[in-house]
């Protein structure tokens, strides 16, 4: 029945269009693959008892948006990925209580304002080591979660399920290349050296500069993810030549001029 139920959960995100999807049992946080992990209090089974699996969904951030960043049209973008992770986590939750497995859907970012996480940085829970539990991506320097098909360009968001379903393995492959691109590229030099989770991303820096654009309605920021050379999707864009992200290049010319008139309009 787990298997079956499973593969009704997979049409019904095709039915959504929802490009990544990825489940793990519940127990896999019991068993931290590195440290610092995940507290006790932050795992599926404590937030929702009886959990018996996690699905994770995710939604890619287009490249040629999040190459503007940041920009309004990143920004419109941002909100419309995180309504459509909310509505289609809901529905999937929905869908297994109505086949008697009571289920929840998490909200993609867990926190009432970018005040707010200046203050506590930290959300009730996190869809990124869900994405990594589910067999989605695993981490980069830059400690947000990277995808083989999109990089750290994926949006993510996760439905605690009583349902025993067939997992994913774990991502075994290391998909951080340590280029550094995101650590040079910071504005306000959140990113360490180090790796994660040895190093973590200076996460009050971070929201105070989401603060700070957000007065100019060009919040988040977007640029440590969009210099990740990572992802089948820099192949599909025709944007696999990193020197796009450099003034000094020719190559960078007509990008530049993108993001010039992106910039242009639309925020402060």
């Amino acid at each position: 029945m787990s298997t079956i139920l499973r593969r009704q959960i997979l049409r019904k995100c095709g039915g959504m269009d929802i490009p990544l999807v990825g489940f793990a049992p519940a127990d896999r946080w019991n068993d931290p693959p590195f440290e610092p992990w995940v507290p006790e209090a932050f795992r599926p089974a404590s937030i929702f008892p009886g959990t018996k699996s996690v699905i994770v969904i995710g939604f890619p951030v287009s490249l040629p948006v999040v190459d503007t960043a940041p920009s309004i049209w990143y920004h419109e973008l941002y909100r419309t990925i995180n309504a459509e992770l909310d509505s289609c986590a809901y529905r999937l939750a929905t869908f297994l209580t109505e086949k008697g497995y009571p289920s929840v859907s998490i909200p993609r970012d867990g926190y009432g304002s970018i005040g707010v996480l200046k203050e506590k940085p930290v959300a009730f829970f996190s869809h990124r080591h869900a994405a990594y539990c589910a067999g989605l991506g695993n981490f980069g320097v830059n400690n947000m979660l990277l995808t083989p098909e999109y990089g750290p360009r994926v949006r993510f968001t996760s439905i605690l399920t009583t349902a025993e379903l067939p997992a994913d393995p774990v991502l075994g492959e290391t998909l951080c290349t340590r280029c550094m691109r995101c650590m040079t590229v910071c504005p306000v030099k959140a990113i360490p050296k180090g790796d994660y989770p040895q190093e973590i991303t200076d996460k009050k820096a971070c929201a105070a500069r989401s603060e700070e654009l957000f007065r100019r309605s060009l919040s988040p920021c977007g640029c440590c993810i969009k210099v990740c050379p990572v992802g089948k999707d820099r192949m599909q864009y025709e944007r696999e030549d990193m020197k796009m992200y450099n003034d000094n290049s020719p190559v960078s010319e007509p990008y530049r001029r993108i993001r010039d008139h992106v910039r242009s309009y639309g925020s402060k």
